[in-house]
């Protein structure tokens, strides 16, 4: 079974998205902001991670970055999915490592979609 860490400071967005991913059949983890993601991360790398912009503490942006230029043994597909829809932050994310990037609100065909793109299903 394949996991996924969904990284977003929104309860609701977290809830959603695991309803989602546990039908298409994913182990699903959950961390509220950029570090804690990280501290996920260090103890089991995901398969995916599911990224939120806009966050507390650590945005998703920065966590991207570290998470790109730390060692690991394995990297996750990253797919960003934010209210940031320009095509500078894009730009950015998929310079940063993004895989893929949509926007939010999602439903179950597009975050699917978006996850066969990325390679995951």
């Amino acid at each position: 079974m394949k996991n996924c860490l969904v990284v977003d400071d929104s309860k609701v967005i977290r809830k959603v998205a695991r309803h989602i991913l546990e039908a298409l059949e994913f182990e699903v983890r959950e961390a509220g902001d950029g570090c804690e993601a990280l501290a996920c991360c260090e103890i089991q790398m995901p398969d995916v991670v599911l990224l939120d912009w806009n966050m507390p503490v650590m945005n998703g942006i920065d966590f991207l970055r570290i998470l790109r230029q730390r060692s690991f043994p394995s990297q996750p597909k990253v797919v960003f999915c934010t209210t940031e829809t320009d095509a500078a932050h894009i730009r950015t994310a998929i310079e940063a490592g993004a895989d893929e990037y949509m926007m939010k609100p999602f439903d179950r065909e597009t975050l699917e979609v978006k996850l066969e793109i990325a390679g995951v299903v």
